[in-house]
């Protein structure tokens, strides 16, 4: 009874301080990615299976079950003054890959020690899962070609083109399907819970990856791409322009309908020294620009997640419209990322993953320091260490980086606040451009209506009813593929 009244009479005044907190972190940190001066320098960690370490979990429990990887994720925005974070950094649900049987994972607790991470495992240049001589099938229809010839090669389930069907072949659409939506439909909640109990809005939104990194990451391998890269660079560049409509299509599906949380990209294989600087002005940037372009025009930030080091390009990225990214720092210099960007773009990261592991307290801390007073001195910085946190990232370092932000990062001359939490988004500028919808199939389809029409008898009602409840089927199937390609 004491307990119920406690909670009645003192809930209503902390539902009130965690939406002011909410409020005063979203402003901080959407200032920040603005290239403005908040009151502090916002602490952004993207961490993953350090947030089981910190809640008592192995990775096994938060990688098999998504409900203890979003629990880790409260229990450390409880405990942790951070300013954004999210939801589930461990976004490799290995329940679903397991359930459609998804051959290139390694996951905890079956194919790899229940503390270890989930692995990811590149085929042999042998046996990609896109064969050279398929560019052209690739190129004429990606969507058709993901789920006729690239899904039962990367799954045990799926019965291979020309093959017969099977019980296992059916109950895996099935389950992958419910799978899916299931994990998608519980980020909501668990956002809203951060929001409710934390005080702490999500750091990301939406996915975008670059065309080159999917070729290399889910098609044809690095080496294979490595040598189609020397031997056949116009295939490449055509499969690279068949990817664009739908890997921006995709991006904006997810995108924040605020525009206020940046749609982030994860760039790796264009990063030195795994392509030359050629290939990427000729076909690596070519087919990625043009989507940040798109991005940008409907007022869409993009958090650039440059793994790797990425220093011969940072000139290329600093022609980009004022603002439009994020520029996150790996293993580049932070003093040349700022020298180059830092007019235009807040910067992020910089904090070794190597002192987070194996570096003293006192260490990262003196680290902090220098990166706010370096590259964080006149606002547009983000903390963060330089790459996703895993387990090997020490609790005590987290604390240390946490205490050093919130001791050196506050700023005395802070940019006035844009009000009611929230700062200006950008405006958009453009429509969607002519060649993200035009390609037949077009993004968003997988079996185009006219086709179906050609099929049915003649209409005897309303046709625009039948052709929205159709295309919006469509939206799910397409987007069950393409949410395995890019984010399993």
């Amino acid at each position: 009874m004491c307990y119920s009244l406690f909670t009645m009479t003192t809930e209503p005044d902390v539902s009130v301080h965690r939406e002011q907190l909410y409020a005063e972190r979203l402003d901080r940190y959407v200032s920040a990615m603005r290239n403005r001066m908040p009151d502090r320098v916002p602490l952004r960690p993207f961490t993953a299976e350090v947030t089981a370490r910190y809640a008592g979990y192995s990775c096994q429990e938060v990688t098999h079950d998504y409900n203890n990887a979003f629990e880790a994720v409260i229990r450390c925005c409880r405990d942790f003054e951070w300013d954004a974070v999210v939801p589930n950094m461990v976004f490799v649900w290995t329940g679903l890959t397991e359930a459609i049987g998804l051959r290139y994972f390694g996951v905890p607790g079956i194919h790899v020690e229940p503390d270890v991470g989930f692995q990811y495992r590149e085929p042999a240049e042998d046996a990609a899962f896109m064969k050279r001589e398929e560019y052209d099938e690739f190129i004429a229809d990606p969507t058709r070609f993901l789920y006729e010839t690239w899904l039962p090669r990367v799954t045990a389930e799926v019965s291979a083109k020309g093959t017969a069907t099977s019980y296992r072949n059916n109950l895996s659409f099935v389950k992958g399907g419910m799978a899916m939506q299931s994990y998608f439909s519980a980020f909501g909640p668990q956002i809203e819970r951060m929001r409710r109990e934390c005080g702490t809005p999500p750091s990301i939104c939406g996915m975008l990856r670059a065309p080159l990194d999917m070729l290399a990451d889910k098609l044809r391998g690095y080496l294979g791409l490595a040598f189609d890269l020397m031997e056949i660079p116009d295939k490449v560049l055509a499969a690279c322009q068949a990817l664009m409509p739908h890997l921006g299509y995709y991006a904006l599906t997810g995108a924040d309908p605020q525009k206020l949380v940046p749609i982030p990209i994860w760039m790796h294989r264009g990063s030195t020294p795994f392509i030359s600087k050629q290939h990427f002005h000729t076909i690596y940037w070519p087919t990625l620009k043009p989507i940040f372009d798109a991005l940008w025009a409907q007022g869409n930030q993009v958090l650039m997640y440059a793994e790797g080091k990425w220093d011969a390009h940072l000139e290329t990225f600093a022609k980009q419209p004022a603002g439009s990214l994020i520029y996150h720092i790996d293993r580049g210099d932070p003093l040349e990322a700022h020298r180059v960007l830092g007019a235009k773009f807040c910067l992020s990261g910089g904090v070794p993953n190597t002192l987070m592991a194996f570096g003293t307290p006192e260490e990262v801390k003196a680290r902090c320091r220098w990166l706010i007073e370096t590259i964080g001195a006149e606002g547009g910085y983000l903390m963060d260490a330089s790459a996703i946190m895993q387990s090997d990232a020490t609790i005590e370092n987290l604390r240390a980086m946490t205490d050093a932000t919130l001791e050196y990062g506050v700023y005395r001359g802070a940019s006035s606040p844009s009000g009611n939490g929230q700062a200006a988004a950008p405006a958009a500028t453009a429509g969607i451009p002519g060649w993200m919808t035009a390609p037949h199939p077009r993004p968003g389809v997988c079996y185009p209506f006219e086709e179906k029409l050609a099929r049915m008898p003649p209409v005897l009602g309303d046709m625009e009813i039948i052709r929205s409840q159709w295309e919006a089927s469509e939206r799910l199937a397409y987007l069950y593929i393409w949410n395995l390609l890019l984010c399993f």
